[in-house]
């Protein structure tokens, strides 16, 4: 196999280093915002009122979705390649 076509099929993989780092940071948002939701429950006879924080009930799984919905586009970005002159 000579060195350009080693070139060419290596700028032709589907996913690059930085694909990965944008996944990584999404699915770190997607922890982050279970991590958030997660708490202890009712326990016994007493009513736990934490359940209704706004960090467990609206800013955790907002987190979450971000992380769900910025996923797709950290898979499908492509870094814009220079023309060749």
């Amino acid at each position: 196999m000579s060195k350009n076509n080693r070139k060419n099929s290596a700028s032709e993989m589907p996913l690059t280093k930085l694909n990965f780092i944008l996944m990584g940071v999404c699915l770190l948002l997607i922890i982050v915002g279970f991590c958030m939701m997660a708490g202890s429950a009712n326990e016994g006879s007493e009513f736990n009122y934490a359940i209704f924080e706004s960090s467990r009930t609206v800013v955790g799984p907002t987190i979450a979705l971000i992380g769900f919905v910025l996923m797709a586009p950290a898979i499908l970005y492509r870094k814009k390649e220079k023309p060749v002159e």
